[in-house]
């Protein structure tokens, strides 16, 4: 089960960083279909960096606990807890995010 949080943890990685230093906003669920009037209330450069950071921090989460369940016994429980606690925080980012008018320009 490691395997699955080391190469999950990988991946988003890789498209956190990509999101948030190339600024690629057609990764963005949702920014790719919106209308061009919905496109210029929301300030990008936020949005791809809020984005990047939240996947970074979720993948950070599934590459340390996949790291630390090589070395214990308890393997079973600590695979259930970082997905649980991926789940968590990506929720809990998308909640934050889609509340108040924190992407839109100034």
């Amino acid at each position: 089960m490691w395997i699955a949080n080391l190469a999950s943890g990988a991946l988003l990685l890789f498209l956190g960083f990509i999101t948030r230093v190339f600024k690629l906003s057609m990764l963005v669920a949702g920014y790719n279909t919106a209308s061009e009037e919905e496109k210029k209330k929301i300030d990008e450069k936020k949005m791809t960096r809020y984005v990047g950071n939240l996947l970074m921090i979720a993948a950070g989460i599934l590459l340390v606990f996949g790291l630390v369940s090589l070395w214990f016994e308890f393997a079973d429980y600590l695979f259930w807890i970082s997905w649980g606690l991926f789940l968590a925080v990506i929720i809990g980012g998308l909640v934050y995010l889609n509340t108040g008018k924190r992407l839109e320009k100034e």
